[in-house]
């Protein structure tokens, strides 16, 4: 059966389109002299009998939290009236699930300092990691479920994951495309991630986009913790290749990094207007269809979808609404959001006792754009070697470096650009710079965590020995 949910149809100009683009997403940025952070954390779910993640446990628990911790009410239910995220209307914290019901996953309200995020962190991964080890499971610091094999990979039976889900697992319909597609569309199951949210302000939109993207090689080398095991373990941060090669990346300006060097507000705002969109909503319901470039979308008088509705799958026709610019997103290794805030989202999450060096890294940097500017304009170690930013990001997640990079000379610049952030972090007269200690003993080692797992599965370390290690708080 096809339903349409079709309106009158009134054109929806150009002028009106880039208008809406601009409020959602740059207008925010406008006088925003804000300074909060927002800190989202991953962290998988396992079932120590090397068996599927038991969802009524995980049931079981989240009632058990919302029990123990007042303040928090049910925020989303799931089809089956089980819990998918609780939120404190105090301070905004949200605990929820990612995906499935494998991916536990900890937001922090907006805060002033990392001190303030990291109290309450401890307290909710003690909670959930006791009561979890009660039923013989346990939480880790693992970028990947190193047991991914026995889980049941099924989405969050919700509108949203559903069509996500769905979405990723389209990729046969667009096989006349020059594209590969990987064969893991359902890697948000067990794909966990740290990121970070900081205030921009419009003056230095653009600066901040620029400099920023060319950190992101030396992240992939600080922060990769995202082996792919038993499958390529070469690649030390499969995240990027999850985005890249799924229907998320059908258009490559959806995903990644910026390939262009952007010049002022007109150059990113023809980057948005370049975006794609693949959903919407109507009447409380998910939409789906084809992705397609945003400008596009709203030149059709129709446009053909699929809705789920409790998992039952039908197809419907809409009518593009401007309010449909909602649900533009991107997956970019730096999103600019409509709260006015770039979410720095390519790095793993990380060993649970080094659990916001990531978001301490990017903070301290925040206000050091120049000093950042000027050690890539001079920089000869990576950078002037024929490769751009997004082509080294590849190059540095894997095993081995390229051979024209030299690897004291690296570290070097790396150690500086450790030095700076430290030295933004100190400015801001909190304490945080502790949170960068494990990232000095990183660069001491020439090391990151996924390295760091490798080298202990080659020395007969068990992966149980990674798993607990990686899982302590202390």
């Amino acid at each position: 059966m096809v339903k349409c949910m079709k309106q009158n149809f009134s054109t929806i100009t150009e002028d009106k389109i880039k208008k809406g683009l601009y409020q959602r997403f740059i207008e925010p940025t406008k006088n925003n002299e804000n300074n909060y952070i927002g800190i989202e954390i991953e962290i998988p779910i396992l079932n120590l009998e090397k068996k599927p993640v038991d969802f009524q446990v995980v049931h079981k628990i989240t009632e058990e939290f919302k029990k123990q911790y007042t303040n928090f009410k049910p925020q989303t239910i799931d089809h089956n009236n089980h819990i998918c995220s609780l939120i404190n209307k105090k301070n905004n914290d949200i605990i929820s699930y990612d995906c499935s019901y494998n991916n536990l996953e900890f937001s922090f309200g907006r805060e002033t300092n990392l001190f303030n995020i990291y109290e309450r962190f401890c307290d909710y991964y003690s909670f959930f990691k006791e009561l979890f080890e009660k039923h013989n499971h346990t939480l880790t610091g693992l970028g990947i479920n190193p047991y991914r094999i026995y889980n049941k990979h099924i989405p969050i039976p919700n509108e949203r994951y559903q069509m996500l889900y769905h979405h990723l697992c389209s990729y046969s319909r667009y096989s006349k495309l020059p594209k590969y597609f990987h064969d893991h569309p359902e890697y948000g199951m067990f794909s966990s991630a740290s990121q970070i949210q900081l205030d921009v302000n419009y003056d230095n939109l653009i600066k901040t986009i620029n400099i920023f993207s060319k950190l992101e090689p030396i992240k992939a080398i600080l922060f990769s913790n995202s082996v792919l095991l038993g499958e390529n373990e070469d690649l030390l941060c499969c995240r990027d290749m999850f985005w890249q090669d799924s229907t998320h990346g059908i258009n490559p300006h959806n995903i990644g990094m910026y390939e262009t060097q952007l010049k002022d507000i007109d150059d990113l705002m023809a980057y948005i207007e370049s975006l794609n969109i693949y959903c919407t909503m109507r009447n409380g319901l998910y939409v789906n269809f084809p992705t397609i470039n945003i400008m596009d979308y709203f030149r059709k008088d129709s446009v053909e979808g699929e809705y789920c509705d409790k998992g039952v799958y039908d197809k419907i026709t809409i009518t593009p609404k401007i309010s449909d610019i909602e649900y533009l997103r991107s997956f970019k290794f730096l999103d600019l959001t409509y709260r006015g805030t770039i979410e720095y989202r390519s790095s793993c999450t990380q060993p649970i006792k080094d659990v916001l060096c990531v978001g301490a890294f990017q903070l301290g940097l925040k206000n050091k754009l120049y000093e950042l500017e000027e050690i890539f304009e001079n920089d000869e170690v990576i950078y002037h070697r024929g490769y751009n930013a997004s082509e080294l990001r590849k190059l540095f997640v894997k095993r081995q470096l390229p051979n024209f990079v030299d690897e004291d000379k690296l570290y070097t610049l790396i150690k500086q650009i450790l030095d700076l952030s430290k030295e933004g972090l100190i400015e801001r007269g909190y304490g945080e710079e502790v949170f960068l200690e494990s990232l000095y003993e990183r660069v001491k080692n020439r090391t990151n965590p996924a390295k760091d797992m490798l080298k202990k599965l080659g020395q007969d370390k068990s992966i149980e020995d990674i798993i607990d290690d990686y899982g302590r708080l202390k």
